[in-house]
């Protein structure tokens, strides 16, 4: 859930530019930064980038520039020149009046701090400006959701990779198994020739019986393969399918940590930790798709 996009929107001497920016996060978690006439648009911005993405952690900035010099705050000068009248009048009254340079700034530093001589606009945007705005946002998100597919197709890959591995090695597990079947039925015999002791022989083969079929990991196997093939169903034919391939992730580790506990035999041992090994990176990869 990794990327980057970005979008673009330009209108009348204004360019509108939109970055993105997304980390790996099991929900969504935006974090906006907007020029300040821009936050009126800000719930629908979120609204937006939560429809096209769903997750992640996500930065999103939008930067605007103007070819003409533009201000918010204006002189009225109809106030400034009453203002100045008045000024004139009460100096001269006084006998303050005075001429040069120095006058002239000192008053108009004075006039400049009078009430109503500066007023400021609130700066809004016609529906023309919020229409770009959304549309560069929208460019900008699709590009990034574009740039997090194509890095689900690589990352579906490797999980696939790693569960034909999985299949491998459960399938090395089976010479393994009939050897371990005859081992343990001949240590049996063995400790039991040297106890010097009758043995009833159809007692016995019902006990090895009722023993070796506790060991069978036959019934694992088959689940494991049945997982294993769901995997690639859902990986194939779905979409958002981070959390439903966690879940047969977590059925497929159940059915290896089984087989690990009957093993009983060194080799099926060692093929059971590179399953595991393969499951675990699996379920680390299965964290980073929608």
């Amino acid at each position: 859930m990794t990327g980057f996009g970005k979008g673009e929107a330009v209108i009348r001497n204004k360019k509108i530019t939109v970055e993105i920016r997304s980390l790996n996060s099991k929900q969504l978690d935006l974090a906006l930064k907007l020029p300040a006439v821009y936050r009126q648009s800000e719930y629908e911005i979120r609204n937006l980038v939560a429809r096209l993405l769903q997750r992640g952690k996500v930065d999103l900035f939008v930067s605007v520039e103007s070819q003409v010099v533009e201000t918010s705050a204006h002189i009225n000068r109809e106030v400034f020149a009453a203002y100045a009248a008045q000024l004139r009048e009460a100096a001269r009254t006084a006998g303050l009046e005075g001429s040069g340079e120095a006058w002239n700034a000192a008053a108009l530093q004075t006039l400049m701090r009078l009430p109503d001589v500066v007023s400021t606009e609130t700066e809004t945007i016609s529906d023309e400006e919020h229409a770009a705005l959304l549309s560069a946002v929208e460019a900008a998100a699709r590009q990034l959701d574009a740039f997090r597919s194509q890095e689900g197709a690589t990352l579906i890959a490797d999980l696939l990779r790693r569960v034909d591995l999985i299949e491998q090695y459960k399938n090395e597990v089976v010479p393994f198994e009939t050897a371990r079947t005859e081992t343990i039925k001949a240590r049996i015999l063995d400790n039991l020739s040297k106890l010097a002791v009758e043995v009833d022989r159809n007692r016995l083969e019902q006990e090895m019986i009722f023993y070796l079929e506790k060991l069978d990991i036959t019934e694992e196997k088959v689940r494991l393969q049945n997982h294993c093939r769901y995997f690639r169903e859902v990986a194939a034919s779905e979409e958002g399918v981070g959390r439903k391939l966690g879940f047969i992730a977590q059925e497929m580790g159940r059915e290896i940590n089984t087989m690990g506990s009957k093993a009983n035999e060194t080799n099926i041992q060692i093929l059971v930790v590179k399953m595991k090994d393969e499951l675990e990176k699996i379920k680390e990869q299965v964290l980073n798709i929608l």
